[in-house]
């Protein structure tokens, strides 16, 4: 029999196939041993609904299992029928998100008349798919993606591709934040405005996670945890080196991406925000040729990658995915991690000792000048085709998605994953928990933000899109590059980008 801890231990990994296949698999723990578990004899639900193949170990499996079709035969497929919405939705993290959707479409269905097409397509396919549908000139009718908002919606509004919502979002005006509007108004070059085309679904800042208890071993209370910046990641890597004395090994400080996922990328914008780097002006104009601005870049260039430099991040964080910093950290080989949503802790609800009193949630120190921290904030937004034939339609289904009593639902079923758009949700009982250490830091780093440069111009989409961030950081860790050859790369390649939109 198998210790109650070892399983413990492995239960993220365990929990993301057991939620998405439902099936016995033999997975490999990090000290050498294997065990075969029937997974759905000993796991709760409330899981990630997806895993990376990197962690399925060889198994081939598909993640399909929330699909009712292939997402390749959907967007092949011939012209959809104008009687019924067409909806393609990025496949949720957790069971209850998909159930929440699920749920407020068959409600509108109801209420409507009209029956909806869902095609749930998973997050590593959903970009590639739709970029496909969109050179075929067979879009859907509205499409949601939860990286979307960083890589093609800003170039979709600017390409007049976007119907615009406004419709939609000004009946309800008010109950949005100011930061949360301002990242869905895009400039549309063709009809030379700028308006309202994507409808705000749910929000994220960046957050710091990591284990409590492993702290208190070495002597770590809770409030130990430094505030300024140098003293704070100096406070990680001395901790790596007191873990293996209290009887902790095999782990590493800092869950830090270096890989081509876009976590690296959405790391490094706010590791260039504390540094104070504005690429943009608030006009959208590049500002790379300002000294000061590429100094900025080379300091936050060499403060991220000293982090692999110096040991303190696991080898394998150069081939990542966008799950890897999560897998590391739940199965604790990683100590903290950082990560653009509450996705890890949110995956622990289930388990009342790990939510609460294990794994924690820390406020960002200050920056290294030693103002407050501002956060990027990114606004996960759904939108309409212009080309679609249900422009109307479409939008009176999102009217009715947007009502708050929808979003709260939604934003819910995703465990907290996200953040609601609307501040008056934030005095529900789900988030205004002041002994929730998770979601009572993240709402409080929503009190200071800047939107995503890509609302001020569509080309820094494409930053992200070729992760420029991830590439760089990469190549430092696996080809040592230097760092003043990856912030002349780095930059130049920017350049090339905005070049191509001039």
């Amino acid at each position: 029999m198998y210790s109650k801890n070892l399983i413990k231990r492995h239960k993220f990994l365990l929990h993301l196939v057991w939620s998405q296949f439902r099936l016995p698999v033999e997975t490999s723990l990090f000290d050498g041993k294997s065990v075969s578990i029937t997974i759905f004899k000993i796991m709760q639900r409330r899981e990630f609904a997806r895993l990376s193949s990197l962690f399925l170990l060889g198994l081939g499996l598909t993640q399909c299992a929330n699909n009712p079709q292939s997402s390749k035969q959907e967007s092949t497929s011939k012209k959809k029928n104008s009687d019924e919405l067409n909806i393609w939705w990025q496949q949720g993290f957790y069971p209850e998100e998909t159930d929440a959707l699920d749920k407020i479409i068959a409600d509108w269905e109801k209420e409507s008349g009209i029956k909806v097409k869902l095609n749930v397509i998973p997050q590593k396919d959903i970009l590639k798919e739709i970029e496909s549908a969109i050179a075929s000139n067979n879009t859907p009718d509205i499409f949601y993606a939860g990286v979307a908002d960083l890589t093609i919606i800003p170039r979709l509004a600017w390409n007049n591709q976007l119907a615009d919502v406004s419709e939609v979002i000004e009946p309800l005006e008010d109950l949005y934040s100011k930061s949360v509007l301002s990242g869905v108004n895009y400039q549309n070059q063709a009809a030379n405005k700028r308006s309202y085309y994507a409808v705000p679904i749910m929000q994220s800042a960046i957050h710091i996670h990591y284990w409590q208890d492993l702290l208190t071993k070495i002597g770590q209370e809770k409030g130990s945890i430094p505030k300024d910046w140098e003293e704070f990641w100096q406070f990680w890597e001395e901790a790596q080196d007191k873990l293996p004395k209290s009887g902790t090994s095999d782990i590493y400080s800092v869950g830090m991406p270096m890989s081509l996922s876009l976590d690296t990328y959405n790391n490094f914008e706010q590791f260039l925000e504390a540094y104070n780097v504005e690429l943009l002006d608030k006009d959208g104009k590049l500002n790379v040729d300002d000294p000061e601005v590429r100094q900025g870049i080379a300091k936050a260039i060499e403060n991220y990658a000293s982090f692999y430099k110096n040991g303190t991040v696991p080898p394998e964080a150069v081939d990542w995915d966008n799950t890897g910093n999560n897998v590391s950290l739940l199965s604790r080989t990683s100590l903290m991690t950082v990560n653009h949503t509450l996705s890890a802790p949110g995956s622990q609800r289930q388990d009342k000792d790990v939510y609460y009193n294990q794994l924690s949630t820390v406020k960002w120190p200050n920056k290294p000048n030693g103002d407050p921290m501002r956060f990027v904030v990114e606004i996960k937004q759904a939108v309409i085709f212009e080309a679609s034939d249900n422009k109307e339609i479409a939008k009176n289904f999102l009217s009715y998605l947007a009502q708050p009593e929808n979003l709260e639902a939604y934003t819910e079923g995703a465990q907290g994953r996200y953040l609601p758009v609307m501040p008056e949700l934030f005095e529900k009982p789900f988030w205004s928990n002041p002994e929730d250490p998770h979601i009572s830091v993240a709402v409080q780093q929503l009190e200071k933000t800047r939107p995503a440069y890509q609302v001020f111009n569509p080309a820094y989409g494409e930053v992200a899109a070729q992760n420029v961030w991830g590439t760089i950081m990469r190549k430092i860790a696996v080809d040592d590059l230097s760092i003043k050859e990856a912030t002349n790369q780095a930059i130049e390649q920017i350049e090339e980008i905005f070049a191509d939109w001039s």
